[in-house]
């Protein structure tokens, strides 16, 4: 789960990180009224989007009065700010952060992520901050220190200082580093997130280090630990078709294909993608309805996938383990009766039960087709595709 920036300070703050004054605005004028609140001659107004590279997409505005701060936030409010991370739809702003300037000497790029191959935290900084890590990984490799934390000890006092002296801290300010080091990694580990990214991390010209930008992500499946977190979610910033898959416990990633896929398992799901590729398809979904998937779970996924105006197909792939075919068969019947179908479906079972499932299949009476291999499935999902497109084009 995604959060906003202002919402990310608020948690880092909370931890002892330093960072700006600044307010939230729900409108133009209350984003004036914010800068009034705070004083000073210099202010930034940024929109409140989950994507990176708002700079680019005019979504940060440097403001010297409140004339300026008006027009601003005008021209961000209720637009669909698009950016690289966004996708060509990009994301609705109905909120900005109205923040105080500040004397900016150098700019310090910062992040804790999960490294998956030593199955340990670790924190990536680079001196040249204010811009993507790819672009730095790619224009300046050598400016990238990396560390990995202990999790029997947690994040040590020297390696902050390691770090700090890696990105030429002044030593009158490495308390300072070591202090929002710390503070990172207490509110990554305390709250299960899976990402704290400062970019940029400042040196001001006054001496102090202060998170100019914060980005958080938060492990789903360790929400229950943390209702305080999980409250700071914003549906408005999701995909519509993966927030209410995550509202009935289902698996879901939307796609820009025409062919919907409902498969239990992860592994299964991509293999299945990958297959659907290779035959000259598209899928439209990642969708695992898990190991346990009863013919109520079943009919919401065909429900799920069904609401995807794009879909034009359904592949059904199910190797039952935990699972059962003959429950996956009823959830297909089942959700056919209910739900008016106009797509082709295409079913593959395999597994315990296969046979009662196919059974279940055959004598509903449904217009289904069948499949006993991937690949089978994949090419008649293609076929099936290209057939109906062309009725519907007649």
């Amino acid at each position: 789960m995604d959060i906003h920036e202002y919402q990310a300070k608020e948690i880092l703050k909370s931890f002892g990180v330093t960072v700006p004054q600044g307010g939230l605005a729900y409108s133009p004028e209350q984003a004036v009224y914010r800068a009034q609140e705070m004083g000073g001659k210099c202010w930034v107004v940024k929109a409140q989007i989950h994507a990176g590279g708002r700079g680019k997409a005019g979504g940060v505005k440097v403001c010297n009065s409140d004339t300026e701060i008006q027009e601003a936030a005008d021209g961000m409010f209720g637009k669909q700010m698009v950016t690289p991370q966004t996708g060509p739809e990009g994301k609705g702003v109905y909120r900005v952060y109205v923040e105080a300037g500040v004397p900016i000497a150098r700019e310090i790029y910062l992040g804790f992520v999960m490294d998956r191959s030593s199955q340990r935290v670790m924190i990536v900084a680079s001196s040249q901050g204010g811009m993507d890590i790819e672009e730095i990984s790619a224009e300046s490799p050598d400016s990238i220190v990396r560390s990995i934390v202990e999790p029997a000890v947690g994040l040590q006092d020297f390696q902050c200082r390691e770090i700090a002296f890696d990105l030429d801290i002044e030593a009158s300010m490495v308390q300072q580093m070591v202090h929002t080091l710390k503070g990172c990694y207490r509110a990554f580990r305390e709250l299960d997130a899976t990402m704290v990214e400062i970019n940029p991390l400042v040196v001001t010209g006054d001496n102090r280090i202060l998170a100019l930008d914060a980005k958080m992500t938060f492990d789903d499946n360790a929400l229950f630990r943390h209702p305080s977190v999980s409250e700071l979610r914003d549906k408005s910033q999701e995909d519509p078709r993966e927030s209410r898959a995550a509202d009935q416990g289902l698996s879901y990633v939307g796609l820009d294909g025409n062919i919907g896929c409902i498969v239990n398992g992860a592994g299964l799901a991509m293999a299945t993608m990958d297959t659907i590729k290779l035959a000259g398809g598209e899928p439209a979904n990642f969708l695992d309805i898990g190991g346990g998937a009863t013919p109520e779970r079943v009919a919401k996924a065909f429900r799920l996938v069904l609401s995807d105006d794009n879909v034009q197909a359904v592949l059904v792939n199910i190797f039952a383990g935990i699972n059962r075919c003959d429950w996956v068969a009823e959830g297909v019947v089942q959700a056919l009766k209910q739900v008016q179908v106009d797509v082709p479906v295409i079913v593959r079972l395999a597994g315990t039960n296969v046979e009662e499932g196919l059974k279940i299949l055959d004598e509903s009476g449904l217009p289904l087709v069948s499949a006993t291999t991937l690949n089978e499935a994949a090419e008649s999902s293609v076929a099936a595709l290209r057939d109906h497109m062309a009725k519907k084009n007649k």
